[in-house]
């Protein structure tokens, strides 16, 4: 595997990142300095460096006597992350309300609806979900909520990835952005309001019953 010698910790903690999300390594396994300096052929230092960027990122932990581990969030730290990202949602359409519809952030949400509906792949789709979601933060013209909902990428790619390998959820997903694509198009803010509160009350409420 090709590293770039100026980003080795960066691309090495994409790759773990990567291993989280599409359930290779999941919450609670061991990672193994060793067996990823070997994989890429590097030291541990790189490694090592790696686990910090990801520890500060929420998704890693180190604990006495096991060293990194992927770290399993609880039901309420969930909840939580969900309840943030619907809050960071709604206020970011409440900009949009009073600065009216990007248009250039509106084609390039269409384009990625088009992509979601071509994607069956729970992890490749979850990206694609997160990327949709990100053009409405930032159509906000806010870069306190851009930043905040920043913070959240890998822990809600976590949660999302999870969400959609359930059946069902996909296709409701993509209903339900198709139809605020559609709000959007036509300058139906109440209503595309309205539905993306839904949208993301449903997700929380499916997590509650499990």
């Amino acid at each position: 595997m090709e590293i770039n010698k100026d980003a080795l910790s960066n691309q090495i903690a994409e790759h773990i990142t990567s291993q989280i999300i599409t359930g290779d390594l999941k919450p609670g396994d061991k990672l193994i300095e060793k067996s990823y300096a070997d994989t890429f052929g590097v030291s541990r230092a790189p490694i090592r460096d790696a686990l910090y960027i990801l520890k500060l990122e929420g998704v890693v932990e180190k604990l006495p006597r096991k060293g990194a581990i992927v770290r399993n969030y609880s039901r309420t730290e969930i909840f939580d992350l969900l309840e943030i990202r619907n809050l960071l949602e709604s206020l970011a359409m409440n900009r949009i309300a009073t600065s009216g519809v990007d248009d250039k952030r509106l084609s390039l949400m269409i384009e990625k609806l088009h992509e979601m509906k071509y994607e069956k792949n729970p992890s490749r789709y979850s990206h694609l979900n997160h990327s949709f979601h990100q053009h409405i933060i930032d159509m906000s013209k806010s870069q306190m909520i851009q930043d905040m909902y920043k913070r959240l990428g890998t822990p809600l790619l976590m949660v999302q990835s999870a969400s959609f390998s359930k059946e069902g959820n996909i296709n409701k997903s993509l209903e339900e952005h198709e139809l605020l694509v559609h709000y959007l198009y036509n300058d139906e803010l109440k209503k595309a309001q309205q539905l993306l509160d839904q949208h993301n009350a449903d997700v929380l409420e499916g997590y509650k019953k499990n």
